[in-house]
């Protein structure tokens, strides 16, 4: 499956502990992340991540790619209590991801109940959508 991979400066430290807890589920998986959290990720848990632009930019390159429906998993740990001059193209992402089906996780509670539910292969369904994985 290909998984993105995205958080906010105040998620990042989070969202590398989280990738450190579920390591053996991720490194069987393509990781894509934006340019700054797919440098923590890798460098705390030496996982392989191919990395798109660090911020704003970033974002957009991974909508782009949930709108063609070549991502499977986005996990965005956002940052609710500081909102961001870009959060319309947060509604973006989403709304790609609600048009292909893609599930979304925005906290670590739902992060980890898709990741989960990912290793039992209760997502499987999406490889007959993604046939490239």
């Amino acid at each position: 499956m290909n998984i993105a991979l995205i958080a906010h400066d105040t998620k990042k430290e989070l969202m590398a502990a989280f990738c450190i807890a579920y390591k053996a589920i991720l490194q069987s998986h393509s990781l894509i992340a934006t340019g700054t959290t797919g440098s923590v990720i890798m460098e705390q848990t030496g996982l392989n991540i191919n990395m798109c632009a660090p911020g704003l930019l970033g974002e957009q390159q991974i909508a782009a790619r949930v709108a063609y429906n070549e991502i499977d998993l986005v996990i965005f740990l956002r940052d609710p209590v500081s909102p961001k001059s870009h959060e319309p193209d947060i509604t973006l992402l989403l709304q790609h991801c609600d048009t292909n089906n893609i599930p979304f996780a925005t906290n670590v509670a739902t992060a980890e109940m898709l990741i989960k539910s990912l290793d039992r292969g209760d997502l499987a369904w999406r490889e007959l959508i993604n046939p490239s994985y």
